[in-house]
């Protein structure tokens, strides 16, 4: 039995739709009712998960906090209390319930916030985070492994890059709606390099390193294999929409002045930068490559952006 913490999440839902297809048992939780969840509420009240965890061989934790309310003063103890007090207090329930295996979905934040040309980051560099969220994902990491040496409880850490897919959020919906509206970019100076991945091609490494021997005590990097530059992702976004596109060669010093004087200086390393990612040891360790082709999941995310679009778009809406 598989317990999935985050069900209701984007990669929660996609991860409880694969454990279907494949009839692998499981049971998935979330902070707030769901359709086939069972609430716990809010995680940082420490729950009592001893319902959740019965009969549960491996948990696969996804629950987590990426962002930081307006309202709140002090964002790394606003991190902190979700990412590493509420993840600790679950593998410390999960020990004590004969838990086996403790899958922790950290991120590539927890390695560092960017890499230079064609330096990817690799599984096992030394951790380098920027960022009050990358340092709790890392902080969550190396208690969990202090804990497993404790506990004789396996612990696996997974760091993804932005994963995508089928009614993804946040930015790359942004980018989506951006590419197909027909107007320009302004990416077309920006030669950067970042990885993705695709949310089925996450759920795929997420089942393989549930039980593969081999993924005991690991952190594992994954992404689709292949990575492209802002501009590139905008154009491949574009063309799958039946769009040509146009990327103007804005310098990237009018990029960030733009960017700051918008006040999202935090979009330029997202933007900009270089986030590159090395699945060697992945791939070597586990026998283990992404199923779905970057194309194919780029196709995936375009047409259910699409199926969105026209509900939202029908005139029979209310």
């Amino acid at each position: 039995m598989i317990l999935v913490t985050g069900g209701n999440g984007f990669i929660g839902r996609s991860l409880i739709a694969y454990l279907e297809k494949h009839r692998v048992p499981f049971r998935a939780v979330s902070r707030n009712p769901s359709p086939g969840c069972i609430a716990v509420g809010d995680m940082t009240r420490q729950p009592d998960w001893s319902e959740p965890l019965r009969d549960v061989d491996v948990v696969i934790h996804l629950a987590g906090r990426a962002h930081v309310l307006k309202e709140e003063s002090d964002p790394a103890e606003a991190f902190r209390s979700v990412n590493v007090d509420a993840t600790l207090a679950l593998a410390q329930q999960a020990a004590k319930a004969s838990v086996r295996r403790f899958v922790f979905v950290s991120s590539i934040k927890a390695s560092g916030g960017q890499t230079g040309r064609r330096q990817p980051f690799l599984a096992d560099d030394m951790p380098r985070p920027v960022d009050e969220y990358g340092r709790s994902k890392l902080e969550a990491e190396r208690r969990l492994f202090q804990l497993g040496r404790e506990t004789g409880m396996e612990i696996t850490v997974v760091r993804p890059p932005l994963v995508y897919g089928p009614d993804v959020p946040a930015n790359f919906a942004l980018m989506l709606k951006w590419a197909g509206s027909g107007l320009p970019s302004v990416f077309g100076a920006v030669n950067n390099s970042r990885s993705l991945v695709y949310v089925e091609n996450l759920c795929d490494l997420l089942m393989r390193v549930a039980d593969h021997p081999q993924a005991a005590g690991q952190v594992f990097l994954v992404s689709d294999g292949v990575d492209f530059s802002t501009a590139e992702l905008f154009s491949k976004l574009a063309r799958l929409q039946g769009k040509k596109p146009v990327n103007l060669p804005v310098p990237l010093s009018v990029l960030s002045l733009i960017l700051q004087l918008a006040g999202k200086s935090a979009y330029r390393e997202r933007l900009l930068a270089n986030l590159q990612v090395d699945i060697g040891k992945t791939c070597r360790l586990l026998r283990w490559m992404p199923p779905i082709s970057a194309e194919e999941g780029m196709r995936a995310t375009v047409e259910s952006f699409a199926k969105q679009q026209g509900v939202r778009n029908s005139p029979d809406e209310k």
